[in-house]
């Protein structure tokens, strides 16, 4: 999950001021994302239960959990099925490896299992991001050879891929890398799989970007000068910069899927009930809307499940979830 998300070209937002009604809008395609970082989570079928329970009709696994993948078979839950960072290298310097992983992670449970999209690294940094295209060109080979072109392939990239992001229109990709994944990706159907975290926008910026603003409360208008959109809220900003920087890769066409969201409910500043429900509750009710830019349903995976107790970094990381280890929600929310 992203950390320092968002550069200093962020300052601005937030500082116009206008009213603004919020109309609650079903959402067909809303997911939430399953760490298994903790001692005292349920079992994995009984967490599949609770998706489909609770009317969560999207998951996102950190790699391929064999229990989980079982779980799930039958379920009709759409997957997102990330390899895992550690067999990046792996996978972009042998296509015999790709084709391993297919065959043992993809080929065993899909279709039974509705794995929507391959994550081939999540929020990868500094040299290893050089492996990420490689790998995605190898896995796609493997998937097509095994008949499994259906499966589309992407990363899930950390908001800071993005520099220049206020206003939204000015967004950029702040690295060349990202350019040529963007390309690649406009060729095969695939989405760009991003990460969007208004909470750490807001938390490394409250002078300057407003509380409301950054969880969907009424209020706060920010226009952007460079295409004339108005925006209501921080998420809807963060998502068109990265839909800008895709247009001035040449990548225009280019969906991008949510990969994760959310808000913390303790732990650190901002980090309350209250807030953490005002912003999932917000995203859920809001992103069948899509965005000012890009209208129509936006598909969003919500960051996270469980509070997970064996997270390590800052306090706030134990306290994502939607609901604790014994399947009780943290706060009220509707699906």
């Amino acid at each position: 999950m992203a950390r320092q998300q968002v550069a200093s070209s962020m300052l601005a937002l937030a500082l116009i001021v206008g009213a603004f009604a919020s109309i609650p809008t079903a959402v067909q395609s809303i997911g939430v994302c399953y760490g298994v970082l903790g001692n005292n989570l349920p079992s994995r079928s009984d967490v599949v239960q609770l998706y489909k329970s609770r009317g969560i009709n999207g998951m996102r696994i950190y790699f391929p959990d064999r229990q989980a993948l079982d779980a799930l078979r039958g379920s009709g839950i759409g997957l997102i099925l990330d390899t895992g960072n550690d067999v990046l290298a792996q996978l972009a310097s042998s296509a015999s490896s790709a084709t391993s992983w297919v065959q043992s992670n993809v080929r065993p449970y899909y279709p039974a299992v509705n794995i929507k999209y391959i994550a081939v690294g999540n929020e990868v940094q500094g040299g290893a991001a050089q492996s990420i295209l490689p790998a995605m060109r190898n896995i796609n080979a493997a998937l097509a050879a095994a008949g499994l072109s259906a499966i589309k392939v992407s990363t899930s990239v950390r908001f800071d891929v993005v520099a220049n992001s206020f206003p939204p229109s000015s967004g950029v990709f702040a690295q060349g890398y990202m350019a040529d994944i963007a390309r690649y990706l406009a060729g095969t159907g695939a989405p760009l799989l991003a990460n969007v975290y208004p909470y750490f926008a807001y938390r490394g910026n409250p002078r300057d970007i407003s509380l409301g603003y950054a969880t969907f409360r009424p209020g706060t208008t920010v226009r952007d000068s460079g295409n004339g959109l108005t925006y209501r809220n921080l998420f809807d900003a963060m998502v068109d910069a990265v839909v800008a920087a895709l247009e001035k890769a040449g990548a225009g066409g280019v969906r991008v899927v949510v990969s994760e969201s959310g808000w913390p409910s303790g732990g650190g500043f901002g980090a309350s009930v209250d807030n953490a429900r005002s912003y999932n509750q917000g995203l859920i009710d809001h992103v069948g809307r899509g965005t000012p830019k890009r209208p129509g349903a936006l598909e969003t995976f919500i960051f996270a499940m469980f509070n997970e107790n064996q997270k390590g970094g800052d306090p706030t990381e134990r306290n994502f979830g939607l609901f604790y280890p014994n399947k009780q929600p943290v706060y009220p929310i509707r699906f």
